[in-house]
């Protein structure tokens, strides 16, 4: 059979995953507003057939919002879940379930008749999500050569930036069709919501057949004593053909000394990561995933149509400035994609927690100097809840467009990456799937969070989210180790290092990396080879330490 060797076209293939979830962003957050939407969910005493008089509110705020976090509140789900399938089927069957679960939900969502149909598509779709979210990371990550690892993995992040963008698109056309501008029943078309919602499938389809043709993990058939298959897939990405690569075979020297000390450990469970000798790395990959959260992007990415109404613009205009927002956030994440494995995962995040904190307090100072409160919110609406004009709205808009453009190469791709690079091979399908479900748990509690703030708080929202850009700082200065350059095995040694701090590891801020030399070892510089293989037998000697103490 034929398997695909070329790593940018197995990445390319693989992160459609990501894609899924940009698409359910898009199609919810367009469609939600339209008319026809409204009148069909219309939460009301009536249900169809509409009478022509009727006037659409549509979903009440409880049950809209039962509706979108039905999503995330899936992906939770999805992502614990999905480190018991990878560990059991490998990880490329397990991006093959998740294609199935998102056709079978999207066809419920496609043809849901009522709420309740609605949010049970919308959970199974979260599933899917989830198991993608958590182990395409996993599988790319287990694949990549350690100069190339950051680019391929962070590949995720462009494909969930480019779903958002062209589902929003493929929706705001679709909002038009049957006068979906109009305010009254009797001029919509259901085709509004279920063209888009159908659509989302596609790419499900084509990944799945897709990922036929793509190889397994290695490490994961090397898990399975599946050792010839290991070699194959390893001399046909990295080798390119030459089982004797010198690259190769310190590989396979390295996976098969891992393999050795863990062949003890088969069956890991979830508490095996809350032991003394896992808790940091379980915690920094925990909390690498809870900052990508707490940077405010949902204020700015998903909420976007609130801070726009309040800097004075209505209907297809917010419609508007807010594709130009999913267009900054294509275009700003390609630089990561480039040079993150140049720039390091440590200077990558602490820049980027810089500037998106101070554009997070410039909005907040704006809006506390120039806003004016507009009770009970503009046209109705309580989160639109304050006022800006001339230079100040100006402002709003550049200061949101910039932290955008500061989130899409640091925290964005690199929060994939660097939670799927912390981890033993026996523990790393399920201690990402960990990580990842704290992900979606803060997407779900913000989601319904910030419509609030923004109702109440006001400006002050910006504040709160300002205080965790610097705790997040912080934290990632002190705690967050250098993983970029360095085989899956080397990243061991950091955590491992018994002259480091008593299970942390070496110092974070110790912590470097030299991508001209990891690059150099990957063409088959002989003497770096060596001492790479010294490096592998002195991290042997250092986890039978580990054991015997």
């Amino acid at each position: 059979m034929f398997v695909v060797g070329n790593l940018y076209a197995i990445t390319a293939v693989s992160v459609i995953g990501g894609a899924l979830f940009g698409f359910d962003i898009s199609s919810m957050s367009a469609i939600i507003g339209t008319p026809a939407y409204k009148c069909y969910f219309n939460h009301g005493p009536r249900g169809p057939p509409f009478n022509d008089d009727d006037v659409c509110s549509g979903l009440s705020t409880l049950a809209q919002g039962g509706v979108t976090a039905a999503m995330p509140g899936g992906s939770w789900l999805g992502a614990l879940i999905s480190g018991f399938i990878s560990d059991r089927l490998g990880r490329k069957y397990a991006i093959m379930v998740g294609c199935v679960l998102w056709v079978i939900g999207s066809v419920i969502v496609c043809a849901s008749q009522n709420m309740g149909m609605l949010i049970a598509g919308r959970v199974i779709n979260g599933l899917s999500v989830g198991i993608e979210s958590a182990q395409v990371p996993v599988y790319i990550s287990e694949l990549s050569p350690p100069s190339k690892r950051g680019r391929l993995v962070g590949s995720q992040q462009w494909a969930i930036t480019w779903g958002i963008l062209i589902m929003y698109y493929i929706s705001f056309g679709c909002s038009f069709i049957g006068h979906g501008n109009s305010s009254t029943s009797h001029n919509y078309s259901e085709s509004v919501f279920r063209i888009p919602w159908g659509v989302q499938a596609v790419p499900a389809v084509l990944l799945f057949f897709g990922m036929m043709v793509l190889p397994e993990s290695p490490r994961w058939l090397a898990r399975k004593d599946r050792w010839d298959e290991c070699q194959a897939v390893l001399t046909l990405v990295h080798g390119k053909g030459d089982m004797n690569s010198p690259f190769v075979l310190a590989e396979m020297q390295e996976i098969r000394d891992i393999c050795e000390f863990e062949r003890e450990n088969k069956d890991v469970s979830y508490l095996e990561l809350f032991e003394p000798r896992m808790i940091h790395r379980t915690m920094t990959g925990i909390w690498t995933q809870i900052w990508s959260q707490l940077t405010g992007m949902n204020v700015m990415m998903y909420y976007i149509t609130y801070v726009f109404t309040m800097a004075g613009y209505k209907g297809d205009a917010t419609l508007l400035a807010s594709s130009i927002q999913y267009i900054i956030n294509v275009v700003m994440t390609m630089p990561a994609l480039i040079w993150v494995d140049r720039w390091g995962r440590r200077p990558t995040l602490l820049i980027g927690a810089v500037f998106m904190m101070i554009w997070m307090f410039a909005n907040a100072g704006i809006m506390a100097k120039y806003g004016v409160i507009v009770p009970g919110g503009i046209d109705g609406v309580a989160e639109a809840s304050m006022l800006l004009s001339g230079a100040p709205a100006k402002g709003l808009i550049a200061c949101t467009y910039l932290f955008v453009a500061s989130y899409a190469p640091t925290w964005g791709p690199v929060s994939w990456v660097y939670p799927s690079e912390l981890y033993p091979l026996r523990v790393r399908g399920k201690a990402v799937a960990l990580a990842t479900s704290f992900n979606w748990a803060f997407n779900t509690a913000l989601g319904l969070f910030v419509p609030t703030a923004f109702a109440t708080i006001r400006w002050q929202t910006y504040i709160i989210f300002g205080v965790f850009l610097f705790a997040m700082t912080i934290h990632v200065f002190f705690l967050f180790p250098e993983t970029s350059g360095k085989t899956l095995e080397e990243i061991e040694q950091i955590f491992e290092d018994p002259n480091g701090i008593p299970y942390i590891g070496t110092p974070a801020w110790k912590t470097t990396h030299d991508t001209k030399r990891t690059m150099a070892a990957e063409s088959g510089d002989i003497e770096i080879l060596g001492e790479k293989l010294a490096g592998a037998d002195k991290r042997a000697a250092t986890h039978a330490e580990v054991v015997d103490a």
